[in-house]
């Protein structure tokens, strides 16, 4: 029997037309694996993709990093605007049995600290069966901003649907899990 622990697979999905076709550099993707490197403490692999703004092609490849690829956290950067090609939070939706719109209320709540323009953002975040998808915008700073203001409630979340246990740096992530009685 094999004794070795495979690693958490997290999916990180970089939603951009212009990054998909190699005509601009992707930086969203960096900038969720970076945060999530210097956070999570345990042994995690990200699993990438950088995809056009295409809603069938979201829901499919957060079905396959869900369903296929067994993430028990997908990330997504982009896509999550006003504009007529900004579809990732209507494919997050489609493919997702349960909503949280909590995640969405608090990124807003950060970001329009920095930027009145933060109102015009659709984040949001579902349950997929085991895997927790949460919408970020596009921006590498504001990627980091919402981490940190949703990623306490993540691990927990993740062991109430049944997914990888997430451990966290406590002095970078204040993370909650209620105490053993």
């Amino acid at each position: 029997m094999n004794s070795i622990k495979q690693p958490i697979k997290i999916g990180l999905i970089t939603v951009s037309d212009r990054a998909s076709r190699g005509q601009y550099k992707d930086l969203g993707g960096p900038a969720m694996e970076a945060w999530l490197s210097k956070v999570l403490i345990c042994q995690w692999q990200a699993v990438k993709r950088v995809i056009p703004d295409d809603q069938k092609g979201i829901e499919a490849a957060i079905k396959t990093l869900v369903d296929d690829e067994s993430c028990c956290l997908v990330v997504t950067t982009g896509g999550t605007g006003p504009a007529p090609r900004d579809v990732t939070p209507e494919a997050t939706v489609s493919v997702c049995d349960k909503m949280l719109p909590g995640f969405g209320e608090l990124m807003r709540q950060v970001s329009l600290a920095v930027v009145p323009t933060a109102i015009l953002s659709r984040q949001t975040a579902g349950v997929r069966g085991h895997g927790l998808i949460i919408n970020l915008p596009g921006k590498p700073s504001a990627i980091a901003d919402c981490l940190q203001a949703v990623f306490p409630a993540v691990p927990y979340c993740i062991d109430l649907i049944g997914g990888a246990y997430l451990d966290v740096d406590a002095n970078l992530c204040a993370a909650f899990r209620p105490k053993n009685k």
